[in-house]
C-alpha cells in the first residue's frame, strides 16, 4: 500500500473508532437489559423504552451534528461525541434509579447520533472517489465490531452478580477516552477546509490522501460545486435535490424498519423465546455479532467493485426471504432452536453484506456539498425516528401478539424497500461526490 493509502487508512480508522463507539452503545443493552428488568422491576413497555429513549437522544445529536459541523468542522464536533460518549458510559454505570438511568442514556444517544452522521461523512469527504465506499463500510465494520464487542462484554460480566449491568456500560468508557485523544491527530475534511477559506491546508490534507495533482484537481471540483449553490438548508428542498433527498430519507427508513434493530437489541430475549437459557442466549447473541462483522467485511470488499444498486437489492431480497423463515419458526415451532439460529444468521449475513453499510454510504454521497452535512443529519433523525418505532414496539409485539407479527411486518417492509430500490436507486460506484452532484443537477 502507498504512503497516501496507509494515510487515508489511519484517518479513517479514527473516524471510524466513533462507529465502533455507537455499535456498542447501541447494542450493550441488549445483554444488559434482561438484567436491568429484574433490578428494576419493569414491565414490557418500560423495558422498551430502556432500550429506545437512547434513541430519542440520537435524533437530537443527528441533527444538531450535521449544521453546527458545517459550521465549526467535522473534526470538532466528533471530539464533542467523544465526551459525551464518556459521560453516559460512566453515568449508566453508576444511578440507583431508573430515571437517572435514562438521563444519562439520552445523553449517549447525543453521541451516537453526531457520531452517526460525522464519522461517515468525514470519511467520505477525505477518501478518494475510488476508494470512497470500502473506505466509508469501515465505518460500519467499525459499527458491528462494537455490537460485537458490546455482546462479548455482556457474556464475560453475565456471571457477575445482579449489578452486572453496571460494568457492561462501564465498559465503554475505554474506547471513549480512545476516541477523543485519537481525533486530536488528525485533520479537518478537506471539502469542510475549502469551503470556509482554508484552501492551503485542503491541499495538504487531499495530497496526503491520494496525490499532489489528485489534490489540485479536488480543490477545483470542489470550489466549482461551492460557486453553483447558494448554501441555504434550504436548498436541499429545492426541487433540483429532492430526489438524493427522497432516496436518503428512504433508505433510511428502509434499513430500520426492515427489523435489524429488533433483533440486535433484543437478540438475547428472541433466543430465551427459542428454548435457549439465558447464558447460552448471550452466547448465541455473540455469535450474531460475529457473522455480523464478517459479512460486513465482504461488502467493504464489494462495494467498489460490485456496486452499491446491485449488492443493496440482492441483499434486501435476502433478508425478506429470511425473515419470512423466522417469522415461520416461531409460529409453528416443530424446527429445533439451533434452526431458528440459523435463520437469523442468514437474515444478519444479507444485512450485514449491504443494507448496513451501504446505506450510510450512500447517505453519505449523494448531497450537495454546502448542505451535505445538514440533510445527512436531517436524513439520520428520519432514521433514528423509525429505529425509535420499532424498538419500542417490538417487546410490545412479541409480548401482546406473537413475535411472528413483528418478524412478517418487517418482511414485507423488505418487499417495499426492494420496490423503491429497483426503480429509484442509482449507482454511484467510482464517481466523485462533485460528480454525483452534477449528476443530480443534470438528471444523469
Amino acid at each position: 500500500m502507498k504512503r497516501s493509502g496507509t494515510y487515508v487508512l489511519a484517518v479513517t480508522l479514527v473516524a471510524a473508532l466513533g462507529g465502533l463507539i455507537f455499535g456498542f452503545d447501541t447494542a450493550v443493552v441488549a445483554g444488559a437489559t434482561r438484567y436491568m428488568k429484574e433490578h428494576f422491576a419493569l414491565d414490557a413497555l418500560q423495558e422498551g423504552w430502556t432500550v429506545a429513549v437512547v434513541l430519542i437522544g440520537c435524533m437530537f445529536g443527528a441533527g444538531l451534528a450535521g449544521p453546527i459541523s458545517d459550521r465549526i468542522g467535522r473534526r470538532r464536533f466528533m471530539l464533542v461525541s467523544a465526551v459525551l460518549f464518556l459521560v453516559s458510559a460512566v453515568g449508566c454505570a453508576l444511578p440507583r434509579t431508573i430515571t437517572a438511568f435514562m438521563a444519562f442514556r439520552l445523553v449517549g444517544g447525543l453521541g451516537i447520533g453526531s457520531a452517526a452522521v460525522l464519522s461517515p461523512l468525514y470519511i467520505a469527504e477525505i477518501a478518494p472517489a475510488r476508494a470512497r465506499g470500502a473506505l466509508v463500510s469501515v465505518n460500519q465494520l467499525a459499527i458491528v465490531t462494537g455490537i460485537l464487542l458490546a455482546y462479548f462484554v455482556s457474556w464475560i460480566f453475565a456471571g457477575a452478580g445482579p449489578e452486572n449491568w453496571r460494568w457492561m456500560y462501564a465498559a465503554g468508557a475505554v474506547p471513549s477516552v480512545a476516541f477523543f485523544l485519537l481525533l486530536l491527530g488528525v485533520p479537518e475534511s478537506p471539502r469542510w477546509l475549502v469551503k470556509n477559506g482554508r484552501e492551503a491546508e485542503a491541499r495538504t490534507v487531499l495530497a496526503r490522501a491520494d496525490s499532489p495533482e489528485a489534490a489540485e484537481t479536488g480543490i477545483r471540483e470542489i470550489k466549482t460545486a461551492l460557486a453553483l449553490e447558494k448554501g441555504s438548508f434550504r436548498e436541499v428542498f429545492r426541487p433540483a435535490f429532492r430526489r438524493p433527498l427522497v432516496l436518503a430519507v428512504a433508505l433510511a427508513v428502509f434499513q430500520q424498519v426492515t427489523g435489524i434493530n429488533a433483533i440486535l437489541y433484543y437478540a438475547p430475549r428472541i433466543f430465551e423465546g427459542a428454548g435457549f437459557e439465558r447464558m447460552s442466549a448471550i452466547g448465541q447473541s455473540t455469535v450474531v455479532g460475529l457473522v455480523n462483522l464478517l459479512f460486513t467485511v465482504v461488502a467493504i470488499l464489494l462495494a467498489d467493485r460490485v456496486g452499491r444498486r446491485p449488492l443493496l437489492l440482492a441483499a434486501t431480497a435476502g433478508m425478506g426471504v429470511s425473515l419470512v423463515l423466522l417469522g415461520a419458526a416461531f409460529r409453528f415451532p416443530v424446527l429445533p432452536a439451533s434452526a431458528l439460529l440459523v435463520v437469523i444468521l442468514f437474515y444478519i449475513a444479507f444485512f450485514a453484506s449491504a443494507m448496513g453499510p451501504l446505506v450510510w454510504v450512500v447517505m453519505a454521497e449523494v448531497f450537495p456539498i454546502k448542505v451535505r452535512g445538514a440533510a445527512m443529519g436531517l436524513a439520520t433523525v428520519v432514521l433514528w425516528l423509525a429505529d425509535f418505532a420499532v424498538t419500542l414496539t417490538f417487546p410490545v409485539l412479541s409480548d401482546r401478539s406473537h413475535p411472528s407479527t413483528a418478524f412478517w411486518l418487517y418482511a414485507a417492509m423488505c418487499a417495499l424497500a426492494f420496490a423503491f430500490m429497483a426503480f429509484r436507486l442509482p449507482e454511484t460506484k467510482g464517481r466523485t461526490l462533485e460528480e454525483i452532484e452534477r449528476g443530480w443537477r443534470t438528471g444523469s
